[in-house]
């Protein structure tokens, strides 16, 4: 393409992950090693040109970003344009007016075009928006392809922060939206490839992990899969002191009972049988919670046999954190080994007492109360308990609150 006589230059240019200038392995290597003796600010200074290459930036902006305390910024911006254009000469010796000098601003000759990854990947995420599923998960896969890495992953400016965010904010969104219409088609080794490169972005997403265990134990690798549960629960509890929730639960026990599958007959009894030795009450979350009663209930309906739900709760003077870790403890270890309990919020517990009357439930409601605290003597929390009877095929009966 002609313009003004002049041979139209155009520039490649990867912004996401390590920042490449060039089209072939060879122009990016050459021009690594030139832009590798290069300081930090004038890189920086250059990236910023091309980011915004779309426009004429002015000696405020560039002021304001680079030198904001600066006492003579006239004389750090010129010193600075004077390194960038000689290093844009090393790139390109035959180049002239790459950089030129406007009315009180600066931008580039307007014979430089520019390809950059970062827009492409913009581009194709932003126009995938509306589009049939089918061509909606093409044109985010292949944005997905050209996300080497975060933003000028190695530039610290605050600039590169906020864009850096956004580029990633934009990749993880992408990830999610595919993972769906992967897994529909059964496309598991694409699946498996989204969710590895994505971990690099956001190890603790939870959508990656259990679309990654999915995928492997459908390619019939369980034992892949719970590998992948520890250590995803393992980073769980370092970073955020939180355990898996129950959906990668549930997909970590489907995937160690694939494992177990070849288990002969005699063994299926120890199997079914395995449980903890510990003598403390079966905690357990909230959704299993329910089940546990869904089955109780029926129970009930051929035994005759009793059953209540309790909701034990901390009250006034309550240290949130700390109370609530003391009454789980007591919980855990003054109620019987098969009396299940759930957290509902901090502070707050709800527990079945199998064969257990509301008469019954006060008489328990008292010994925990008693045990929390005359272990916890300085502790100025006070508790308080709800009663319902269990019923058969039907809602729990609304009881006594004390």
């Amino acid at each position: 393409m002609e313009m003004e006589g002049e041979k139209e230059k155009i520039w490649h240019i990867s912004l996401l992950g390590a920042f490449s200038w060039g089209q072939t392995e060879e122009e990016k290597t050459a021009n690594s090693a030139l832009m590798g003796k290069t300081g930090r600010k004038t890189l920086s200074f250059l990236q910023y040109f091309i980011v915004n290459h779309g426009r004429n930036i002015s000696a405020e902006e560039l002021i304001g970003q680079f030198w904001p305390d600066s006492g003579d910024p006239a004389s750090l911006l010129r010193n600075m344009l004077f390194k960038t254009r000689n290093l844009l000469k090393a790139l390109y010796p035959e180049g002239n007016r790459l950089l030129v000098t406007l009315q009180s601003c600066y931008g580039w000759d307007a014979q430089i075009r520019f390809e950059i990854d970062a827009e492409q990947f913009e581009g194709l995420c932003l126009k995938a928006r509306g589009l049939p599923e089918e061509a909606y998960c093409g044109q985010l896969s292949r944005a997905i392809a050209l996300y080497k890495g975060d933003f000028l992953a190695g530039n610290d400016a605050e600039w590169a922060r906020t864009l850096r965010q956004y580029y990633r904010t934009l990749y993880l969104d992408a990830c999610r939206a595919v993972l769906p219409i992967l897994y529909k088609k059964e496309k598991w080794m694409e699946l498996i490839s989204v969710c590895s490169l994505a971990y690099g972005a956001d190890s603790g997403q939870e959508d990656f992990t259990a679309y990654h265990m999915h995928a492997l134990i459908a390619l019939g690798q369980p034992g892949q899969a719970v590998e992948r549960y520890r250590s995803y629960r393992d980073r769980m509890l370092e970073e955020y002191g939180m355990p898996p929730t129950e959906r990668i639960e549930q997909i970590y026990l489907l995937a160690e009972g694939l494992m177990k599958n070849s288990t002969r007959e005699r063994d299926i009894l120890s199997l079914v049988c395995e449980m903890e030795e510990h003598a403390h009450a079966f905690f357990c979350t909230f959704g299993t919670f329910q089940s546990i009663v869904a089955l109780e209930r029926r129970h009930i309906e051929r035994s005759g046999q009793p059953s209540t739900l309790m909701v034990i709760s901390l009250d006034s003077g309550t240290v949130p954190t700390t109370d609530g870790r003391r009454l789980e403890r007591i919980l855990l270890e003054k109620l019987r080994t098969g009396d299940p309990i759930a957290r509902l919020e901090a502070g707050s517990y709800v527990i079945m007492l199998t064969g257990a009357d509301e008469e019954n439930a006060r008489l328990v409601f008292g010994r925990i109360d008693c045990a929390f605290h005359r272990t916890y003597r300085h502790s100025a929390a006070r508790l308080s308990f709800q009663v319902a009877d269990l019923r058969p095929g039907e809602g729990a009966d609304e009881g006594s609150q004390g």
